[in-house]
């Protein structure tokens, strides 16, 4: 039974992201810093650093929902989805 969680705890989405080979980044020539995503692939989007992805998650008040428990440990669901109030 999969299980989900959202945060924005910087620790936790990094570990949940890089443990599954992804990293941060946002779409081609986009001009908004906040239009931020999570990689899987470098083909699409244009890689960033942690300290821009997590600015563009402050800035647009985004967190991260993902899976916490899954048949495979290693289930890539994750999604930046409208901040609501959340423990840090």
């Amino acid at each position: 039974m999969a299980r989900f969680g959202t945060t924005a705890d910087y620790n936790r989405i990094r570990h949940w992201i890089e443990e599954r080979g992804g990293h941060p980044a946002r779409i081609k020539d986009a001009t908004d810093s906040e239009t931020v995503r999570v990689d899987f692939s470098s083909e699409t989007q244009e890689e960033i650093s942690w300290d821009e992805f997590f600015q563009g998650l402050d800035g647009s008040r985004r967190a991260f929902l993902h899976r916490t428990k899954a048949d495979d440990d290693r289930a890539r669901f994750g999604k930046i989805v409208r901040r609501k109030r959340l423990p840090h």
